[in-house]
C-alpha cells in the first residue's frame, strides 16, 4: 500500500525517488535484468530460486525508488517501457562493472587454489572430461572444480562459468574462442540388439530396424532426422528419445535400438558395436572453448583452461582430429596411456542371490 503522502503524486515527484538522494539497490537491479532476460516474472523466479511474489515486490520497490515504470505486464510476458529500456542499458553497465570487480579480486588471489566453474555439454562432460578431471584435481588439490554438464550454453560474460565447452560457436564479440577439435559421430548398436535382430547393411535395411534418438533444444543434431529420413513417421521406427547422453548410451547398450555415438565410445569401454551402413550417416561437429579474456590473469582458471585444451589434443587423442578415423582403427592410431574406463563404475560385483533362489539352473 502506498504511503499517504504519495497518493496521487507522480512517481517522478515523490520524495523517495533518486532525486531525494537514494541510490538503486543492486540486488533489485539484478532481478530486473533477469526478468527482462527471461521475459516473465515466473521464468525469472525459477532461475533466481525466489518466489514470483518476491520478484514482483522487488521490481515494484525498484520502480518506486527510481520514480518511473520499468515494465508493463502482458499475457505473453513483460516488456520494458521507454524509460525502462534506458534504465536497462545502465543496469547492464552496472552488471558488467560488478563482474569486472569479481575478476579483479580473483586475479589478486594467490596460487592455484579456489573454485573454477566449467560448463560443458552433457556427453563430453560425463564421458570424457569427468574421468580425466579426477587426475587433474589430484595434481592441484587446492582447486575446487564445479562441472556443469548440460546442453544449454552458459553466458561466460555474466560469470555463469569461467570456461565453457560447447558444440555451437559462440558469437559474442568480447569472448575468447578456441576451436578444440572435431567430434565425429556414427551409428552404434548394443550386442543384445544384434543377438535379437541382427544388423542392417544398408540404409534401406536400416528402415526395418529401430533407432534411438538423443534430442535436446541446443543439440546440433536435432534436425538430422528430417534430413536423413524425410517423410518417415517416427512411430514404428523410433523406439526411444532421450535428452541426455548417459540415458542415450545405456539405451543402446541394453539393446533398445540403433543410435549415434562419438567414435571414441569404444576407446572408453562402451559396450556397443560401430555400424558401417552409409557414410552419409556420419556427422562431425566442431568443439568450442569460450572464456572471458580477463580470466587469463587468474592462475587457477588459466591452468584449468590449459588442461581443457590438452584434453582435446588431437595429436594425443586422434578421434578429435579433423579427419574421420573409424572406431575399429582407433586402437592403432592411439599411442597414449590406457584410458580411464568410465563405464567400469557401472559394473559392480555380483549381488548375493536371495535365499532359496535358483542360480544357473541349479
Amino acid at each position: 500500500m502506498q504511503p499517504t503522502a504519495h497518493r496521487g503524486v507522480p512517481r517522478t515527484e515523490r520524495q523517495d525517488s533518486l532525486a531525494g538522494g537514494h541510490t538503486p539497490d543492486w540486488e533489485a537491479v539484478r532481478i530486473f535484468l533477469e526478468v527482462v532476460r527471461r521475459g516473465s516474472f515466473r521464468a525469472a523466479s525459477e532461475c533466481l530460486g525466489q518466489s514470483v511474489n518476491v520478484v514482483r515486490r522487488r521490481i515494484d520497490e525498484l520502480e518506486r525508488q527510481l520514480g518511473t515504470t520499468l515494465l508493463t505486464r502482458h499475457v505473453d510476458g513483460v516488456r520494458t517501457t521507454t524509460e525502462g529500456a534506458q534504465i536497462l542499458a545502465a543496469a547492464r553497465q552496472m552488471e558488467s562493472a560488478s563482474f569486472g570487480l569479481v575478476r579483479a579480486r580473483d586475479r589478486a588471489l594467490p596460487g592455484l587454489s579456489g573454485e573454477v566453474r566449467i560448463a560443458v555439454t552433457e556427453g563430453l562432460g560425463a564421458f570424457w572430461l569427468t574421468p580425466r578431471l579426477v587426475e587433474f584435481q589430484r595434481s592441484y588439490p587446492g582447486l575446487i572444480i564445479e562441472l556443469t554438464c548440460a546442453m544449454r550454453s552458459v553466458d561466460v560474460l555474466r560469470l555463469e562459468a569461467e570456461a565453457a565447452v560447447q558444440l555451437t560457436k559462440p558469437t559474442a564479440a568480447d569472448l575468447k574462442v578456441v576451436r578444440l577439435g572435431r567430434l565425429h559421430v556414427i551409428p552404434f548398436v548394443g550386442r543384445p540388439y544384434i543377438e535379437m535382430y541382427g544388423t542392417p547393411k544398408t540404409r534401406v535395411e536400416l528402415l526395418k530396424h529401430r533407432i534411438v534418438l538423443q534430442v535436446a533444444e541446443e543439440m546440433p543434431t536435432r534436425n538430422n532426422y528430417d534430413r536423413l529420413f524425410p517423410g518417415l513417421p517416427e512411430p514404428g521406427f523410433v523406439a526411444l528419445r532421450t535428452n541426455v547422453s548417459s540415458a542415450h548410451y545405456w539405451a543402446l547398450a541394453k539393446g533398445a535400438g540403433i543410435g549415434w555415438l562419438p567414435t571414441y565410445a569404444g576407446a572408453i569401454g562402451a559396450r556397443v558395436v560401430p555400424l558401417d551402413i552409409d557414410p552419409e550417416l556420419r556427422f562431425s561437429f566442431d568443439i568450442w572453448l569460450t572464456y572471458h579474456p580477463d580470466v587469463n590473469g587468474i592462475p587457477r582458471v588459466r591452468r584449468t583452461i590449459d588442461w581443457i585444451i590438452e584434453s582435446f589434443d588431437s595429436k594425443q587423442f586422434p578421434w578429435f582430429g579433423d579427419d574421420f578415423v573409424h572406431p575399429n582403427d582407433l586402437p592403432r592410431e592411439y599411442r597414449g596411456r590406457p584410458l580411464v574406463n568410465l563405464f567400469e563404475g557401472f559394473v559392480g560385483g555380483e549381488w548375493p542371490a536371495p535365499a532359496g533362489a535358483v542360480v544357473n539352473g541349479a
